[in-house]
């Protein structure tokens, strides 16, 4: 006679950091919410996921039409490093993107990276500036990062 075992053991397949996506054209709008969520370990599970699929251009225009971009110049200056850290990846991953970087230009996203100057973990700071650096491939970036820096608030010349 057989007996049912159930396993403590997740599946191999799962990944506990990440959190589960909906389908379709549902995907992006719930992890927008997620992201909003007063609870860490949802934004960070919401941020894992939403770092997959903004590898995806097509992701990256809908993301910005839902208004991603000022849900994440927000998490910027979250207190947890790692909502910082998986933010400006995201960021960077976005503006490897043509449709990124002018996302980037119409939601004023340079003035809100640069507030990462002086973060105290390191791959922010190298997430901020592999950004800045991809910004720079377009000439209306380059203007408005270089813009930014001659700013009297932003600590330019």
């Amino acid at each position: 006679m057989a007996h049912a075992c159930i396993s403590a053991y997740l599946p191999p397949d799962t990944d506990p950091t990440k959190a589960p996506i909906a389908f379709g054209e549902r995907a992006l709008p719930k992890l927008n919410e997620e992201l909003q969520s007063p609870e860490l370990l949802t934004r960070q599970q919401a941020l894992m996921a939403l770092c997959d699929l903004v590898h995806d251009p097509e992701h990256v225009y809908q993301a910005m039409k839902l208004g991603f971009l000022d849900n994440l110049k927000y998490l910027l200056v979250d207190q947890d490093s790692t909502v910082r850290q998986k933010t400006t990846e995201i960021l960077y991953i976005m503006a490897n993107h043509n449709v990124g970087r002018y996302g980037f230009i119409e939601n004023e996203v340079i003035p809100a990276l640069a507030q990462l100057l002086n973060d105290p973990v390191d791959i922010c700071r190298k997430n901020m500036h592999r950004a800045f650096e991809m910004m720079a491939e377009l000439p209306a970036g380059y203007a408005a990062t270089c813009l930014q820096w001659l700013k009297p608030e932003a600590g330019g010349h």
